[in-house]
């Protein structure tokens, strides 16, 4: 039997994916997020959290009518390409992506964002770029969050997920080594801390991404990919799921509300990764994703 070749994505591929989502990011907000919002407004009872909810409905399609940002702060870009095990990558993917986040946040004429050194040079870099890239290879065992891929995973499969991240929402998050000893009610406590003091900042109601075991170096990117599932998207692991219901009432019973100004709905969702991690460790990391969650997954 013929050894059947590898799949080849292509720099240029990718760069091409970046340069035609990025405009359309910026401006329509997924429709997984509208319907939540809407949800959460016919379930609000506090009328400044109605208020809130209602302009928030009202911006999306403006922004979508006009082809306008949904924010004044378009975003740092991050980038995740995600391979299977008999995909291979051809060219320099991440110089590709540079490229095109600056071609199309100049041709867009979106707010550029990016410093050149968090510490010694806080001069903008003018095109938005470097974007923060990943390649992902997940084997025909496991997804890009580190649990077990569904069956019949195509195992050339490739995609990209891409997110525009404002700086409220990544101000408002954090990575937390709690002991072991904490538990799951440690989880839960500290989630919602992060919630109590941040939420209000990262333009509530927020997307919160829950990441938990691994390491001190991965357990954020967790949390990260953990907002790039849809609302309306339930995670197939049951013990997950669960943890995630109980997540959400926990952030949700705060009456923080939209906007800080209290309500119902403080998120429309927690979403959460778990991974393996040291017997003496329980990494933990939040990242908030705000009202205008602005992350597309492109398969290629």
């Amino acid at each position: 039997m013929a050894h059947k070749a590898p799949r080849t994505i292509t720099a240029e591929m990718v760069a091409d994916a970046v340069y035609r989502a990025i405009p359309g990011l910026a401006c329509d907000l997924p429709d997984d997020v509208k319907r939540a919002l809407v949800a959460a407004r016919a379930a609000e009872t506090s009328p400044r959290g109605q208020v809130v909810l209602d302009h928030l409905i009202e911006n999306a399609a403006i922004a979508a009518c006009d082809r306008v940002p949904l924010c004044q702060d378009t975003g740092s870009v991050w980038a995740c390409l995600e391979i299977g095990p008999e995909t291979r990558v051809a060219g320099d993917v991440f110089a590709g992506v540079d490229a095109a986040v600056a071609r199309a946040f100049a041709e867009a004429r979106l707010r550029t964002s990016l410093a050149c050194d968090a510490a010694l040079d806080r001069s903008n870099t003018g095109d938005n770029t470097p974007a923060f890239c990943e390649l992902s290879v997940a084997s025909g065992h496991t997804d890009h969050s580190g649990h077990a891929a569904p069956a019949g995973t195509d195992p050339a499969r490739a995609r990209l997920h891409l997110m525009l991240k404002g700086g409220g929402s990544d101000n408002a998050s954090r990575v937390v080594m709690l002991v072991p000893g904490a538990g799951r009610q440690g989880i839960v406590e500290e989630v919602v801390a992060c919630v109590r003091e941040k939420a209000a900042s990262a333009c509530a109601p927020v997307v919160v991404g829950v990441g938990i075991g691994s390491t001190f170096d991965k357990v954020a990117g967790l949390a990260k990919r953990a907002l790039m599932r849809r609302i309306d998207e339930p995670t197939p692991h049951e013990g997950v799921a669960a943890l995630e219901a109980e997540l959400l009432a926990a952030v949700n019973a705060t009456g923080l509300g939209p906007g800080g100004l209290g309500g119902a709905t403080t998120a429309l969702a927690v979403k959460a990764n778990t991974a393996p991690c040291h017997i003496a460790a329980l990494p933990l990391a939040v990242n908030m994703g705000c009202s205008a969650m602005r992350r597309l997954s492109i398969d290629l």
